[in-house]
Parts: structure tokens; C-alpha cells; sequence
């Protein structure tokens, strides 16, 4: 079964955007490439000191995403963050396809919803190439995470890697999936 969010492209934001943006081809029209779920654990974890929160933050990744996370280490030695190279600082994954879809469903209709006195996410946010990262403050807004279970709050970054070749092209099709924009 295909995923909702998937369905709804094809059927309803595909078509919209074509005549907003008058393309001329079908595969003009932006879509979403991928979804990279960021969680940079530096200062948490003390620098390597201590690796069960990089294996609490991947398990809470992990849960969120359905797929296993990979562990990013310190490129460079920084005396003054008393980082050495090498020291795990940090977990990531990159979700497409179905997964991706799955993932942009729950985080536009439960999770951001979940976030206290939300009044919507910014729309300055885009890297002037059509990408959206969303730095969220807390990983307990995900309704996959028990908060009972959570030793520290830790944040993440959501990017949204879009093949639309402008900012306004790439809002947009956000906007046609129901991403709640603060208005201007």
C-alpha cells in the first residue's frame, strides 16, 4: 500500500503546483528527494566521554524513523571543545521513498501540532536551493518516544531536500502537503 502523503502528491499537490508555477513538463514539478534527521549529541555526551547518550539518542532515532541511524564521528581535534577526532559526536539518517513520505505525515499532522504555543514553522528557513531545515528543541513531541523513558532532551535537525530549483517553488509544494507556515 502506497503511502498517504504519496497518494496525495500524485492526486492533488502535483496538479496544483503545475498550474500555480505554469510548467510545461510533469517533471518540472518539485517533489521531495529526501528527509535527513539530524541529532548533534557534542556538548550531551561530553565529547565521547560517555557513549550511552549517542546509543540512547540513535535508539530514539531509530524509533522515530524505522530505520537504524548512523553514527557520526568527530572529524577534527578542537582543544577548545576538548573534542578529539574520531569521538562519536552525533547520529544521522537519510530517509526516501515510502519511508520519507511516512516520516513528512507524522511530522506535519502530530508531531509539530505537539509543540507548545506552536504558531507554525518559519518560512526563512530555506537554503536558497529549495531545502527546508527545521530545527526541532525536543524529540518527545514524536508520539514514538516515551517520555518516562527520556534521561535528557535533545534536539534535532529535520532538512527537506526538494528538487525545486527556487525557494518559492519548494514553499510551495510544502505548503500544498499542509506545512503550517507562520504567516507574514
Amino acid at each position: 500500500m502506497a503511502p498517504r502523503l504519496k497518494e496525495f502528491y500524485k492526486t492533488s499537490v502535483a496538479p496544483a503546483l503545475k498550474e500555480k508555477f505554469s510548467y510545461g513538463n510533469s517533471m518540472e514539478i518539485p517533489r521531495v528527494e529526501k528527509i535527513v534527521l539530524n541529532m548533534g549529541l557534542g556538548r550531551l555526551s561530553d565529547a565521547g566521554k560517555d557513549n550511552k547518550v549517542i546509543d540512547e539518542a540513535a535508539d530514539e532515532i531509530a524509533r522515530i524513523t524505522g530505520q537504524k541511524p548512523v553514527i557520526r564521528n568527530a572529524k577534527n581535534s578542537i582543544a577548545g571543545f576538548k573534542l578529539r577526532e574520531g569521538v562519536p559526536i552525533g547520529c544521522s539518517v537519510t530517509l526516501r521513498s515510502a519511508t520519507m513520505y511516512e516520516f513528512l505525515d507524522r511530522l506535519i499532522t502530530l508531531a509539530l501540532p505537539q509543540v507548545r504555543d506552536f504558531r507554525g514553522v518559519s518560512p526563512k528557513a530555506f537554503d536558497g536551493h529549495g531545502n527546508y531545515t527545521l530545527g526541532l528543541k525536543d524529540q518527545v513531541i514524536f508520539p514514538e518516544i516515551d517520555y518516562s523513558t527520556v534521561q535528557t532532551v535533545k534536539g534535532m535537525n529535520v532538512t527537506i531536500v526538494t528538487t525545486a530549483k527556487t525557494d518559492e517553488e519548494a514553499r510551495g509544494l510544502l505548503e500544498e502537503f499542509g506545512m503550517p507556515f507562520i504567516k507574514n
